[in-house]
């Protein structure tokens, strides 16, 4: 019988890898997608290479980094002679310093740290002469290197005042203003207010004045104002006075998008451009269980030009960027040059300073590596923008391009463009490709690694043309990922809970960065993006968890084994796990400030349990027993009543006797008790599961609120999601007596808003990730859909244009904050629910030594193998260890 639910569930995995889906279309989409995403997902492979789309439309507005800094990527068509724009808007401006900021020219201004009441210190007759006189710009040293005067006071104020000289034909041209700031800040002319930000950090913003703005500015001297107030961490302050140079480039016709369908590895887009349609392909070749693929940061846009009139048509194709994309500040230098590899011409773009792990943060984009952009089936240039897109306008080709160009700013960026000839046909296809290479991605432990990808020395060149070359077989794996991917979804719930995931998985995905330490370990380390930039932070690890639980638990395994080593280094020495290991790229330790005792220990406690469910034994925990006992006993000692401490929704407020994270405590001593059972130790086992039951017990009385559980033991008349119930359901320990999960269950269908479901009785946001933990504790399919629409309808109608965020308000569908966070890795728990039972169904029938010949091996998702290295596998139909 055994047996033959082996070969049952290696059937299953089989199926699931979407085989069939090799022959269609490359060009259709898996399945075609309802769901408007708030942002759509174009170019993805860690935390900076991460370009979105933020409109319904694809021409609707410039394409973005995640953190909302521009980085505008345009596509044209020409057809006919005619040329139709489906990628980005027309430019704006290009803008020449008037008074330039610090990256063209140092200047002075009078400054004061004194808060000043008002605005009469902006006016032009106020009487600066007591303040000081202090080149810019200013801020924290470390995170900008232009800082030449040091301000990083938490919740402090400067004020600075810039005499700008004008001459008459100064004010006869189109200003702007660019400004750089941490956190919130205002410009001013003469006094009147022209600039208003709110908490935000970003680099190299620009505004063009109003006329009304310009009639403030007079020949002679003018006074520019500034005003920026630190709230917390970095800080910095620079602005200046541009014109716009920019002239107009001749008639471009918007194409007609015709539709968008978002899977897993790929994003479709159709436009109409006159006599023909144009499909194109964003392609992240994300393989779950391909490291080296899933690694690499290439990836493809594959475009198809088809006749709508049965005629054949001259078609040629445009693709272009500039340096944006390899500068944080727009005021950084870069360099960017034609070079030959082999045969082939490549675009390399990068800053002239390359500061190779220098800038650690959070809403920052990269400023060191290069950007490629190889000609294997079109031509490059480098070359400036009017030049580029007049040439290609006139005759669909690019104009002779420069060698080198550097660029000391924004203003002076060329184009770098790709061109494809279609030639004259009734239909036709292309692709190309874009990559980056950051030379060295991470910092672990003082020392520096590149990629997965490149740990044996693999170069960019090489990574190219593998790529190249395995382009047909890659596109179809990918579209078999995406089948994957879509038809779990279905399976477990329906199409909108399909197109839930499919959209969520780049995303998740693209939070990270994978490599191997000098130890040979395998390092998934995530980046928590746009709520506080740490690295590899052990609760966006715990919720993003089912995704890789059920595809690669490997990947999950490598999240966690730093934290493990950093306790058993020695490098961390406190009685429970850590919260962090830095802030992304730097990950030498623990930066948050506070701990999260009984949320960490548990979280990681409740993971490596679960693995060892799905494996069957628990050898890899071996070197971490010692550390593993020491936490569960620390949640034995503390987790029945928790005192007043951060855990993971800290945001919410910090509450003691919190009975959500007492729920967590008891689940991470169960899991240390079915750790002690798959390493053999069954009465070590049967005391912490006892004491895990009795803990349960207590809860479930304590916590009582009669209809409900309460968020606080004291706090009648409270409520809050008890998701990590979930993994008693999973696990089918049962410990929670009196059906409080079904108690809770129905309590929450009363609580849903709109748009979903709360967090908890203190207010109307919620987590997208808990409300599908929380889902999956349902007892059966329609009451999980209950549940899912709302946050189906959120997504699909949010006002807020940003990657998905996690953290919104269930009530107006807007997003309180965060955002691009792997957390929705948890949108996943369904379905590892729904599959749990197939992945732990069977233990190791054997064990091979790792010498011993085997045949007919794969690995635990349906791959074929060879076995290097030590694990399960499915070997003859067998479910076997090789050590």
């Amino acid at each position: 019988m055994k047996r033959f639910k082996l070969l049952f569930f290696f059937s299953l995995l089989l199926l699931a890898t979407g085989v069939s889906a090799q022959t269609d279309d490359l060009f259709e989409p898996y399945k075609p997608i309802s769901l408007r995403l708030p942002s759509v997902p174009l170019i993805l492979n860690d935390p900076y290479l991460s370009i979105w789309s933020p409109y319904d439309r694809l021409t609707d507005g410039t394409t973005r980094h995640w953190c909302d800094a521009e980085k505008a990527w345009d596509g044209l068509l020409r057809v006919d002679g005619t040329t139709y724009r489906w990628m980005g808007t027309e430019r704006e401006c290009l803008l020449s310093a008037v008074a330039p900021m610090t990256n063209e020219t140092n200047w002075e201004g009078r400054v004061s740290y004194t808060t000043q009441s008002g605005t009469a210190w902006a006016a032009a007759d106020f009487d600066d002469s007591s303040w000081a006189v202090e080149e810019a710009a200013w801020g924290t040293a470390n995170e900008y290197p232009r800082v030449r005067h040091s301000w990083t006071a938490t919740n402090s104020d400067i004020y600075i005042r810039r005499t700008v000289t004008l001459t008459a034909d100064d004010l006869g041209r189109e200003l702007w203003v660019m400004f750089s700031h941490d956190d919130v800040f205002e410009l001013f002319i003469n006094g009147t207010r022209v600039v208003r930000t709110g908490e935000t950090w970003l680099q190299g913003e620009k505004q063009r004045l109003t006329n009304a703005q310009l009639a403030l500015l007079h020949e002679g001297d003018n006074i520019i104002a500034a005003h920026c107030h630190n709230t917390n961490g970095g800080a910095y302050v620079d602005f200046g006075l541009y014109a716009n140079t920019w002239q107009k480039v001749g008639v471009v016709v918007t194409a007609t998008q015709k539709s968008v369908d978002v899977l897993a590895t790929n994003t479709y887009y159709t436009f109409a451009c006159g006599p023909v349609e144009l499909d194109v392909v964003f392609t992240a070749p994300m393989i779950i269980d391909d490291l080296d693929l899933l690694s690499t940061p290439i990836n493809y846009i594959s475009t198809r030009v088809r006749s709508t009139d049965g005629q054949p048509h001259s078609c040629q194709l445009f693709v272009g960027t500039t340096p944006q994309m390899v500068v944080n500040e727009m005021t950084q230098a870069t360099v960017s040059s034609i070079i030959t590899e082999g045969d082939t011409p490549y675009i390399k773009s990068g800053s002239v300073d390359q500061p190779v792990l220098k800038r650690a943060g959070d809403q920052i984009s990269i400023d060191w590596g290069y950007l490629y952009i190889p000609a294997f089936e079109g031509a490059v240039s480098i070359a400036p923008l009017g030049d580029t897109e007049n040439a290609f306008l006139a005759s669909g080709t690019l104009p002779t391009s420069q060698s080198e160009v550097t660029s000391l700013n924004e203003s002076q960026f060329p184009c770098l463009a790709y061109v494809h000839d279609f030639g004259s046909a009734a239909e036709a296809s292309s692709f190309m490709m874009v990559g980056y290479d950051e030379i060295y991605d991470i910092q672990y432990m003082r020392k520096n690694y590149k990629g997965y990808w490149a740990r044996n020395g693999k170069t960019i060149f090489e990574a190219f043309a593998e790529l190249r070359d395995g382009y047909a077989d890659i596109m179809a794996r990918c579209r078999a990922m995406d089948a994957r991917i879509y038809d779990d979804g279905l399976a477990s719930a329906n199409a909108h809970y399909a197109e839930l995931l499919s959209a969520s998985y780049r995303q998740v995905i693209a939070a990270h960065k994978l490599f191997e330490d000098d130890g040979g370990r395998l390092l998934f380390f995530s980046k928590e993006n746009n709520s506080n930039g740490c690295v590899n932070t052990v609760d966006l690890t715990y919720p993003s968890a089912p995704l890789f639980l059920i595809y690669n638990y490997e990947l999950q395994k490598a999240m966690m084994t730093s934290i493990f080593e950093y306790s058993a280094t020695g490098k961390w020495s406190k009685q429970f796990a850590a919260h962090d290991l830095g802030t992304y790229p730097i990950a030498n330790g623990q930066v948050y400030g506070g701990d999260m005792p009984l949320e960490e220990s548990g979280n990681m406690l409740t993971l490596a349990a679960t693995i060892c469910r799905i494996e069957g034994y628990g050898d890899w925990l071996k070197r971490y027993y010692r550390i593993l006992k020491r936490w569960a006993d620390y949640l034995v000692q503390y987790g029945q009543d928790p005192a007043e401490q951060l855990c993971t929704d800290d945001f919410a407020g910090h509450w003691a006797h919190n009975c959500n994270l007492s729920v967590k405590a008891i689940m991470g001593i169960a899991g240390f008790a079915e750790i002690c059972r798959a390493r053999g130790d069954e009465a070590l086992a049967a005391t912490y599961m006892q004491r895990a039951a009795e803990m349960a017990a207590k809860w479930e009385a304590d916590a009582n609120d009669g209809t409900h559980y309460r968020l606080a033991y004291d706090r009648q008349g409270t409520w809050s999601q008890k998701y990590n119930m979930v993994w008693d359901k999973l696990w089918g320990t049962n410990l929670f007596p009196n059906d409080a999960m079904s108690t809770e269950i129905k309590y929450y269908r009363t609580r849903q808003n709109n748009y979903g479901l709360p967090l908890d009785s203190r207010a109307d946001y919620t987590k997208s990730d808990w409300i599908m933990w929380t889902a999956a504790m349902a007892d059966n399919d329609r009451t999980f859909i209950q549940f899912l629409e709302p946050l189906y309808r959120y997504v699909h109608t949010t006002s807020t244009r940003v990657p998905l965020s996690d953290w919104y308000d269930t009530k107006t569908g807007r997003w309180v904050s965060f955002r691009a966070r792997s957390v929705i890795g948890g949108h996943w728990m369904k379905v590892l629910m729904d599959k749990f039972a197939d992945l732990t169904s069977v233990a190791p029938e054997a064990v091979v030594e790792g010498g011993s010949s085997v045949s007919s091996c794969f690995d635990l998702t349906g791959r074929a193998v060879t076995p290097t290295a030590r694990g399960l596998y499915i070997v003859d139909g067998r479910k076997v260890l090789i050590r």
